[in-house]
């Protein structure tokens, strides 16, 4: 009875902190995919094991990052380092970054070899004549393609890592056997085409269409698809287009996307001609045709009407490999830093003595480190059967993308002119990076998903408090551990999170600092929920509640992510006495420090009501002027 007594104590002080059990069950609460969740009253179904779900619940969700994972067993490790060599020697003895760079697209002999490598089908299972790897296997070899040459990186990804990633993920018995071999051997080449001229981020508002034949056995596809990798070079497509479906309950015809899978050789299918771009040259990028095509009905990917689902899944089960990549191209561009570091000698010093050079390289190193942690840890626990990953799969590709960004230009800034000029290489990373902030999702679209999925989740529990809110006596024990831990949050008394036993000694400080920044976090998050409610959608609640960037690349739930990431490897690597545990320990120590700071000024801000809607509702008049104007409002000082 005292349990019940305080309990509805506990039920009535939240009821007034979140005005009323009608706003609470009023929260964002909208279904998302994965696992399902544990009801707060009664059920048994099974709860999310994702840290980043759980970090915005004010949970400490370990499973999947305490300890760091190790997945590869002896002869996985064993396969894994005979691919490396050969892998690792091809790229620095016979492929040419900057000849392909320069030619616009990738020496014939260079694709030859990568064929005979098996470089095309490194995910097709052996028995469909591909290499077999598991995710970190191949994680492993994307960022040795990553480090040498982002070109021939894209041409491998768009191949393999969305291509055909969909005939692997959802494609029948039939569909695996039939497509999978040619294109493992790279005798077929794969692309994978969403984009339309009118439908970039929003996705679902496509184009092109697919009308079934009378008679039910093909589709008539027509549209067209831009921007595609791969575009002028493949045989194979997995199309995106509206179709139509029929719901059986009332019989009433919507147009819902669905997924096929496209062969040029069905007729009908163009494409123009290479893009000019920027940046990744090497690549092939080309609008794609679709006339009258004829896809038989077979040929449709999972189920009709469930081509969204396909895209996304897709799209979230291949960007940790763009973070492996970029993990590479960090470590290779890292190198000509320390590099030219070394040997430049100026005012009679080597210029790593200067202390302006050492921060550089030490905030290069961490980025560095950061991004492959990250990589890893989704790819292990992807090989460890999890399917609630794509917080963190997006994390890993806004994070990655940004400091490989960051990295290649401070090195062009230690180099000098000389890291201006063409020859040393540098200058085309860059500009092949740049597009990685923009593809597969880009970074600003991709923040807003990390901070709604996350609120979505915590919106779950708020509208569960406050059904059981209704109850108190008959949910104690509910009303005790989560509310509890929320009015403990709003008195600055913590919640009683601990990472004691997960983290290495050495590490307790940076494990408690991850803990306190958790805490703020969730705090910020419970209260722009109950303030927001469903608003939390909106353009100013949405960009306030947490997707904005902050200091340093990211977002303010990576950086609680990294703030438990890092201290898992490092733990990992302290206790297994790896030969650089103590400058991971460095590593890890730095940037917790830091980012604690990050953390404090960001959830301030958050925090600031008045000042935030006065700042946005500035930008917003701003926009308003420009746009009115055609460009810039304000004149010449000198007047004409």
């Amino acid at each position: 009875m005292q349990a019940a007594r305080m309990a509805a104590s506990l039920g009535r002080q939240l009821l007034r902190l979140g005005g009323g059990s009608s706003r609470l069950t009023a929260l964002l609460g909208q279904p998302r995919p994965g696992p399902a969740r544990r009801p707060y009253a009664g059920g048994a179904a099974q709860e999310s094991k994702s840290f980043a779900v759980g970090m915005f619940k004010g949970q400490l969700t370990t499973d999947q990052v305490f300890p760091y994972p190790s997945v590869l067993n002896e002869e996985q490790t064993q396969f894994l380092k005979e691919l490396v060599e050969p892998v690792s020697r091809f790229f620095e003895e016979v492929n040419d970054p900057a000849k392909n760079d320069a030619l616009e697209m990738v020496e014939e002999t260079t694709l030859q070899g990568l064929k005979e490598l098996g470089a095309f089908g490194l995910q097709v299972p052996s028995e469909l004549g591909g290499v077999g790897l598991c995710n970190t296997q191949y994680a492993r070899l994307v960022e040795i393609v990553g480090m040498h040459d982002l070109g021939v990186g894209i041409t491998l990804g768009a191949h393999q890592s969305i291509g055909f990633k969909g005939i692997l993920l959802f494609g029948t018995k039939a569909q695996k056997e039939k497509y999978l071999p040619k294109l493992a051997s790279g005798e077929t080449v794969a692309a994978f085409c969403l984009t339309e001229s009118s439908s970039g981020s929003d996705a679902a508002s496509i184009r092109t269409s697919a009308v079934p034949s009378p008679c039910g056995k093909y589709y008539t596809l027509n549209g067209s698809k831009l921007w595609i990798s791969n575009g002028g070079l493949a045989d194979i497509f997995t199309v995106f287009a509206k179709t139509p479906v029929t719901d059986p309950a009332t019989g009433a015809v919507k147009e819902k996307i669905t997924a096929f899978v496209v062969e040029r050789g069905f007729g009908g299918i163009t494409h123009g001609p290479p893009e000019k771009k920027m940046g990744i040259k090497a690549s092939n990028t080309a609008e794609v045709f679709f006339d009258g095509v004829r896809v038989p009905s077979e040929n449709v990917l999972g189920e009709v009407g469930s081509g969204f689902k396909v895209a996304m899944h897709i799209l979230n089960n291949g960007r940790f490999g763009m973070a492996a990549a970029l993990a590479g191209t960090m470590r290779g561009i890292i190198a000509k830093a320390v590099d030219h570091a070394t040997n430049r000698t100026q005012f009679g010093e080597k210029i790593h003595n200067f202390g302006l050079i050492q921060e550089k390289l030490a905030r290069m190193v961490m980025l560095q480190y950061v991004t492959e942690s990250m990589a890893y840890m989704v790819s292990a626990n992807m090989d460890q059967g999890a399917t609630d990953f794509q917080i963190e799969a997006a994390i890993s590709k806004i994070f990655g993308s940004e400091a490989a960004w960051k990295v290649t230009d401070e090195c062009i800034q230690i180099m000098g002119g000389m890291g201006f000029m063409k020859e040393p290489g540098v200058e085309r990373v860059l500009r092949d990076l740049r597009v990685f902030r923009i593809f597969e999702g880009t970074n600003d679209i991709l923040r807003l998903f990390v901070a709604l999925q996350g609120c979505m989740d915590k919106g779950k529990e708020l509208s569960g408090l406050g059904s059981a809110l209704k109850n108190p006596f008959g949910n104690a024990g509910l009303l005790l551990g989560e509310a509890g831990k929320q009015l403990r949050r709003r008195a600055g008394l913590g919640s009683g999170l601990s990472l004691s036993g997960l983290v290495h000694p050495e590490l307790s400080r940076s494990g408690e600092l991850a803990v306190q920044a958790l805490e703020q976090f969730a705090t910020v998050v419970e209260a722009k929920l109950i303030k927001h409610k469903k608003g939390i959608v909106s353009e100013e609640a949405g960009r306030e509640c947490l997707s904005r960037r902050g200091p340093g690349p990211g977002s303010q739930p990576a950086q609680i992510y990294f703030h438990l990431l890092l201290p898992a490897r490092a733990s990992r690597s302290l206790s297994e006495g790896h030969p650089t545990a103590q400058h991971e320990k460095m590593l890890c120590d730095t940037w917790c420090i830091e980012a604690a700071a990050r953390i404090r000024e960001g959830m301030a801000a958050l925090q600031s009501d008045p000042w935030q809607q006065e700042l946005y509702r500035n930008f917003k008049s701003i926009s308003k002027a420009l746009v009115e104007r055609g460009g810039v409002v304000t004149s010449n000082p000198l007047g004409f």
